[in-house]
């Protein structure tokens, strides 16, 4: 008897409505919903997306640079749209800005994190 209850909803109110919740409610909770998904996802993607685009606009000839494909090489030169990187002795790729994964240190070597 009580699982029938508790599957059969709230009981009527005095009047025989079944309890309903008012449409300033449900607006208010879906903006809040909406605020929270910002706060959570788009605002720290737009935030990644900026330091990507100042990393790829920073890179200049001579930055050793690891490309997205896992190839590590050194830029020999910064043109419009695409890069110039050295991978090897006498060997250099044409690869677009968009290809750069992270500029290396100072050193050359890896971060840590990888």
């Amino acid at each position: 008897m009580f699982l029938q209850t508790i599957a059969m909803g709230p009981t009527p109110g005095a009047d025989g409505a079944q309890g309903q919740t008012s449409p300033g409610f449900t607006v208010g909770w879906m903006v809040f919903m909406v605020a929270i998904f910002y706060f959570v996802m788009i605002r720290p993607q737009r935030r990644r997306e900026k330091e990507r685009k100042a990393l790829i606009e920073a890179v200049k000839s001579g930055d050793r640079v690891l490309l997205a494909s896992g190839i590590i090489g050194e830029i020999a030169n910064v043109k419009e749209k695409t890069l110039i990187v050295r991978i090897a002795e006498k060997t250099k790729v044409e690869v677009l800005k968009t290809a750069v994964a992270q500029v290396l240190d100072d050193k050359g070597e890896l971060p840590s994190e990888i």
